[in-house]
C-alpha cells in the first residue's frame, strides 16, 4: 500500500520550549490516522508541519513523496487542513460559506456547483445552511468547516481535534462523516485528539504522543493486547503515568 506521508526524525523548537523532539510516522494511503495525547504534547505542532504551514527545525517530512513546505499550488490542491480554532463567516448563511470555499478551489462553475452539492451532504446541517452561521451550534459550525474542507475532496485530510468541545450527537456526526469519506474516497486523513477512548472507533492506526515523542504506535488492538489494556487510555496511564485528558 502507497506511503502518503513519511515523518522521519522531526524536531520543532519555540523558543526554549522543544515541541517535538524526533517524531516519526507514516501514513498510509486510504488509512485513517490518529495522533493521540494531552494538550501541549506536540499534536498541533506536527500537523502544522506536515500541512506545510511552519517548516521543521530538523528531520525530513514528504506528502506525497513531496516536502510539503514546498508545495506549488496543484499539489496543495490535493490536501485540506482544518485546524482546531478553523471558524467560519457568521455573516454568511451555512450554504454561502460552502458556495465562497468552493470558489477558491474550484477550476469552473461546474466543480464549484458539485463541491458545494458534496459540502451540502456531508454537512449533514439540512435546512440550517439557509440560516447565518452567526447563530449555530459549536457543533455546527464544526460540521459546516469539516464539509468545507472534505467536499474539496482532497487526498489527504489533515483534522486538528475535529470533536474537541463538541457534544455527543455532534461529535458522532463529525466522526462517522471522517469515516465515511476515508472509506468511499480511498484518500488518508489524520485526525489528532486527546479523547483516547473515542480514537479507538475511528483510527486504523495511532501514534501515541507525549513531550514532543511517539511514545507507541499500533493498531488500537494491538496496542491494546501488547500492554493488557481494556483501552488506550489505561495504555497511554501505562506508558506515561497520566492519563490523557
Amino acid at each position: 500500500m502507497r506511503v502518503v506521508v513519511e515523518v522521519s526524525g522531526v524536531r520543532k523548537r519555540f523558543g526554549r520550549v522543544e515541541a517535538l523532539r524526533g517524531v516519526s510516522f507514516s501514513v498510509l494511503e486510504g488509512e485513517i490516522f490518529c495522533l493521540v495525547g494531552p494538550n501541549g504534547a506536540g499534536k498541533t505542532t506536527t500537523l502544522r508541519i506536515v500541512a506545510g504551514l511552519i517548516r521543521p527545525d530538523g528531520g525530513a517530512v514528504r506528502v506525497f513523496g513531496l516536502d510539503p513546505s514546498g508545495m506549488g499550488l496543484e499539489d496543495r490542491r490535493r490536501l485540506s487542513y482544518l485546524p482546531e480554532d478553523a471558524g467560519v463567516y457568521r455573516n454568511l448563511t451555512g450554504l454561502e460559506y460552502l458556495e465562497f470555499v468552493a470558489s477558491v478551489y474550484a477550476r469552473s462553475r461546474e466543480e464549484a456547483l458539485e463541491m458545494v452539492r458534496r459540502g451540502v451532504e456531508l454537512s449533514g446541517l439540512g435546512e440550517d445552511l439557509r440560516r447565518r452561521a452567526g447563530g449555530y451550534s459549536k457543533g455546527m459550525k464544526r460540521r459546516l468547516a469539516l464539509a468545507a474542507a472534505l467536499m474539496v475532496e482532497p487526498e489527504l485530510a489533515i483534522l486538528d481535534e475535529p470533536t474537541a468541545g463538541l457534544d455527543v450527537a455532534h461529535a458522532v456526526a463529525v466522526r462517522r462523516t471522517v469515516r465515511d469519506y476515508v472509506r468511499s474516497s480511498r484518500a488518508s486523513a489524520i485526525v489528532s485528539s486527546h479523547n483516547m477512548l473515542e480514537v479507538e472507533y475511528i483510527c486504523d492506526s495511532v501514534a501515541l504522543i507525549s513531550g514532543g515523542r511517539i511514545v507507541e504506535e499500533g493498531t488500537p488492538s494491538e496496542l491494546k493486547d501488547k500492554h493488557g489494556a481494556s483501552n488506550l487510555e489505561e495504555v497511554y496511564v501505562k506508558l506515561v503515568g497520566v492519563e490523557a485528558a
